[in-house]
């Protein structure tokens, strides 16, 4: 992409204002703490007092907007107090310019390591430093800086009580997150009837697991819809994959394909129920029709093998997360030739499509063990069901992942930090370049006669982030947004000339409507928080004249110096393209292998754990993604890796990890006939891939030999023909992914013409790569 592009793109997103469900409650909220601060701060200690109170009310408001899991209480005063420090420790030095930049440089080092420790974190510390360039000018002694940086730790104390006092939608971000994850895999069904092959994107079910993970205080108050729904879909995504396939057994065509349409149209009507139930707090309202259509008696006599069994499985499960969610199923017989008796043993033999009742499938990767609903973690082989499901059946009772409190956090965020404190790390880069960014502005802020210099490094210590798309957009929406709201109030000021009071309760106005439209894009906030600013000075004395001009024209420095800074001193995304190909491959391989390692003997219980490896590979895929579309946005060429390359090599790793998904789909149960050549496969599978990840590091083309070896070894045995044939996809997607990073031209003949390759396709040993 050229730069040309690559700034229009990123200015269009910039100033693009996004349609988001607004949440006016929340923003009334944050409005009223703030308000209350401000209203405490100048009947206590007048108008300086209260613009810096404000500040950190302000920001402890901004920080429970964050998107986390974690309780909003304490990320309002973990703000609020270390504004505070901030503050209090930047007027110490204000007076001795050397020492000030000094603070300035670590200070915001800091907090551009501490994007390591994640996106909230990140723009809390990036916050903090610059609404402290601001605070710093605010008092006139010692003990003032020290009581506006107490005013700073009540503001947000204030915030924190508001939001235990006055609680919006208690659990409302997790029940979206576990309905969001239902309603994906709703859609997944319907786009299954249409497309038996469809793509499915996790990242709503890795969404529903992060938020499934509480604190033992929150677990104790979790409402019980929020219990074990998110691992039943988990385990149902699999069995719909499995059901729709044309490779494990249906016919593209024919009444056994409308039959699974008709089931796929039910499942996806049962999840979404489901998903509005747990998203509103309300009973499950199952749709009589979809319920019964997996009580039509002649299934038995449509669908045998692989396709019954995935079908009285998913029947099970959708019973299952019907009952979870709050709601009963209307009838508690099961269709004719399904498993008799309980819910949670619709599983039948192998062989042709008889039922045999069964214990309840697990979750992907205890091949039968008792595994919790609400736990990914290695599952407790043989333990007791605790209590019963409905019609009589043993249910696992669900435990609780734990979530580290607040103060757990911090060595956890300490050692991220320092993990990516090395010369190649973006998260270092972007410490750096913020670092010499915010010297350079306040320096020459301070140089030129404009006053107020601090705007410039504030703007940019408020706009870089460590990629690329981010700076540039929101840098020019912090200008757009600047000009914007500026210019509104001033004209307020002009027209009402509003008093301390006044300018206090239009401060307080602005920043309502910036909590209102947060999540709407950064022009808009952007728009609010200038007017937040000329009215909150305006309270403390300062004449709009002092302000507006000087604030633009620095915005505007502010704004170039971190644009300029990240094309001088950049952290491209797409060299670094086959490294995190490399990472998924090598992250991918131990998930199949996993797979296939439990049909090798299903007896053994220390076997690699399929659930594990999946998280692992999931992990994995979501860094591919995000760095796929950072990459996207570059104004560089790609050096190693072209687009339509990483395309193609993406679209052989999706299809590597459906394959096994499809397999996993059916993992065998403790006593089922052993698969001896799938151990060997699975051995020469997950070295192959480690090797292969080192080659695509190395930019070479990966080759396949040990597992090609052992898939001819597996010919002469006689073993299940749905695994051995499963892994002869799993190497011909191996074949693609190698052929996809085969980028060297063929050589030509006399005619013009590539020579015919009777054997197939290169062998990637002899392809040069670049």
């Amino acid at each position: 992409m050229s730069w040309r592009r690559a700034l229009k793109d990123t200015a269009r997103s910039g100033i693009a204002v996004e349609k988001k469900r607004l949440e006016p409650l929340i923003a009334v909220r944050g409005a009223a703490g703030l308000a209350i601060v401000i209203a405490l701060s100048l009947w206590l200690f007048g108008p300086a007092a209260a613009a810096s109170s404000a500040f950190g009310a302000f920001q402890a408001a901004i920080a429970t907007f964050q998107r986390s899991w974690r309780p909003r209480p304490e990320l309002a005063i973990a703000s609020g107090t270390s504004l505070a420090v901030s503050t209090f420790l930047g007027y110490l030095t204000i007076s001795k310019e050397p020492l000030f930049l000094a603070l300035l440089v670590v200070w915001t080092f800091a907090a551009g390591m501490s994007w390591a420790a994640g996106p909230t974190i990140g723009l809390i510390a990036s916050s903090n430093v610059a609404i402290m360039l601001v605070t710093v000018t605010l008092p006139t002694s010692v003990a003032q800086a020290a009581g506006h940086a107490a005013m700073m730790i009540v503001g947000g104390l204030v915030q924190a009580a508001l939001i235990v006092l006055f609680p919006v939608r208690r659990w409302g971000a997790h029940r979206d997150a576990l309905a969001d994850a239902l309603a994906a895999e709703a859609d997944y069904a319907r786009r299954l009837r249409h497309d038996p092959v469809a793509s499915f994107d996790p990242q709503p079910l890795m969404e529903a697991r992060n938020a499934a993970a509480v604190t033992p205080r929150q677990a104790r108050r979790r409402p019980a819809e929020l219990h074990g729904a998110r691992g039943i879909a988990e385990r149902i995504r699999p069995v719909l994959a499995s059901l729709a396939d044309p490779a494990m057994g249906v016919p593209a065509e024919g009444h056994a394909r409308d039959r699974v349409r008709e089931l796929l149209a039910s499942a996806a009507a049962l999840l979404d129920a489901a998903a509005h139930a747990i998203r509103h707090g309300e009973p499950v309202a199952a749709p009589p029709a979809a319920l019964a259509t997996f009580r039509t008696p002649d299934t038995g006599s449509i669908l045998t093998g692989a396709p019954y069994r995935a079908m009285t499985r998913l029947n099970t499960l959708l019973q299952d997360v019907v009952e979870t969610a709050g709601g009963t199923p209307q009838e508690d017989t099961p269709h004719e030739g399904a498993p008799s008796g309980a819910r949670g043993t619709a599983h039948s033999a192998e062989n042709d499509g008889q039922s045999t009742p069964r214990p309840a499938p697990t979750d992907p990767g205890a091949r039968g063990t008792a595994h919790s609903a609400e736990n990914d973690g290695p599952s407790t082989p043989g333990r007791a069901p605790t209590h019963l499901g409905a019609r009589g059946t043993a249910r696992q009772a669900p435990t609780t992942r734990t979530r580290p409190t607040f103060l757990a956090l911090i060595p956890k965020a300490l050692k991220a930090m320092r993990g990516e404190l090395h010369r190649g790390s973006p998260i270092t880069r972007h410490a750096t370049r913020v670092s010499a960014v915010a010297a350079t502005g306040y320096i020459l802020g301070t140089w030129l006669p404009l006053g107020h210099g601090y705007w410039a490094p504030l703007t940019s210590v408020m706009v870089m982030r460590p990629d690329f798309s981010q700076t540039y957009s929101r840098a020019v929406a912090r200008l757009a947004g600047t000009v914007i709201g500026v210019a509104v109030a001033t004209g307020v000021v002009q027209v009402a000339t509003p008093g301390t009071l006044q300018s206090g309760t239009l401060a307080v106005a602005s920043a309502a409507l910036m909590y209102l439209l947060m999540r709407t894009g950064q022009f808009a906030t952007q728009a609010c928080i200038a007017a937040y600013v000329v009215f909150l000075l305006g309270m403390g004395g300062e004449e709009w004249t002092q302000t507006v001009p000087e604030r633009v024209l620095l915005t505007l420095m502010g704004g170039l110096l971190a644009m300029l800074a990240y094309a001088v001193y950049p952290a491209w995304e797409t060299p670094r393209l086959r490294t995190r190909l490399a990472d998924w491959l090598a992250a991918q391989g131990p998930y199949v292998a996993a797979v296939f390692g439990s049909y090798a003997d299903p007896s053994v219980r220390d076997a690699p754990d399929v659930r594990g490896a999946l998280l692992t590979a999931r992990t994995a895929r979501a860094a591919w993604h995000a760095a796929v579309a950072r990459a996207t946005a570059e104004p560089v060429r790609h050096r190693g890796l072209s687009r339509t390359a990483a395309d193609d090599a993406e679209d052989a790793l999706a299809q590597l990890g459906r394959v096994a998904m499809l397999l996993e789909a059916h993992l065998p149960e403790r006593g089922a006939t052993p698969v001896p050549p799938a151990a060997r496969f699975a051995d020469a599978l997950r070295e192959s891939t480690h090797k292969g990840a080192k080659a695509i590091r190395e930019r070479r083309v990966p080759t396949w030999d040990a597992v090609r070896e052992a898939l001819d070894a597996w010919e002469t045995e006689d073993t299940d023909k749905v695994v051995r044939n499963t892994a002869t996809l799993v190497l011909d997607t191996l074949t693609e992914l190698s052929e996809a990073l085969d980028t060297a031209v063929p050589p030509m003949t006399l005619d013009g013409t590539a020579p015919e390759n009777p054997d197939g396709p290169r062998d990637p040993k002899d392809s040069a790569t670049r």
